[in-house]
C-alpha cells in the first residue's frame, strides 16, 4: 500500500524517493522492533509499518535541495503538507503520524514562541503507534540514511529545540528503549 501512494508522488525524482524509502524504512525497522520487544503494548504492527513508510511523505513539497527535495515550502511544514496529501488518500489515521512526529510533537505554545511558519495546534503524537514512530525517527536523518543516531546524538538533536521535546523523548525512552 505505501509503496503505490510513495510511487505516486515521487516518480519524477528518483533521487528524493530513494532517501525517502530508505530513511523510512530504518524508521519503520526500529519501530517494528520496539513493538516486537513490547508485546504488552498491543502496538498495531502493520498500521506502524504503513504508517513508519509515510511519515515524511510530504517532503516532496518542501525547500531542501540538500536532501533533492525542489518544493516551495519551508522544509518544517513537511508533516503538514503529508498529512493534507495522505487525507487526500483517505488515510486519515497515517496522516495524523505525519502531522505530529515533527521534532517530539510540537504544542501551539511552542510553534507561538519560536514563531514556526505553522498553523498554531497543538502536533502531539497521542496513540502508542505514534509515539513510537515519532521516537524511531529521531534516530535517523534524511542526510545521513546510511547512519543511525546514538541515544546520546539523538537527544543533542532534540536538545536544540527546546526542554518539553526532550522530556518527551527521555518519557519515549523509558517506555520503548
Amino acid at each position: 500500500m505505501w509503496n503505490s501512494i510513495i510511487n505516486k508522488f515521487y516518480n519524477d525524482n528518483k533521487e528524493l524517493k530513494d532517501i525517502l524509502i530508505c530513511h523510512s524504512r530504518a524508521v519503520a525497522d526500529k519501530a517494528l522492533a520496539i513493538a516486537s520487544a513490547h508485546p504488552e503494548l498491543n502496538i498495531d504492527k502493520q498500521f506502524v509499518e504503513e504508517a513508519a513508510m509515510l511519515h515524511d511523505i510530504g517532503i516532496v513539497k518542501t525547500d531542501a535541495p540538500g536532501i533533492h527535495c525542489m518544493g516551495t515550502e519551508p522544509y518544517i511544514k513537511h508533516g503538514i503538507l503529508g498529512a493534507e496529501m495522505l487525507r487526500a488518500e483517505g488515510l486519515d489515521r497515517h496522516a495524523r503520524v505525519c502531522e505530529r512526529h515533527t521534532g517530539a510533537g510540537l504544542t501551539a505554545k511552542e510553534i507561538e514562541e519560536r514563531k514556526l511558519p505553522l498553523p498554531v495546534a497543538d502536533y502531539m503524537p497521542e496513540s502508542i503507534e505514534e509515539q513510537l514512530i515519532c521516537y524511531a525517527d529521531k534516530f535517523f536523518s534524511k542526510s545521513h540514511v546510511e547512519h543511525e543516531k546514538t541515544l546520546e546524538q539523538a537527544e543533542r538533536s532534540i536538545a536544540k529545540h527546546g526542554d518539553e521535546g526532550l522530556e518527551r523523548f527521555r518519557r519515549w525512552h523509558a517506555l520503548f528503549g
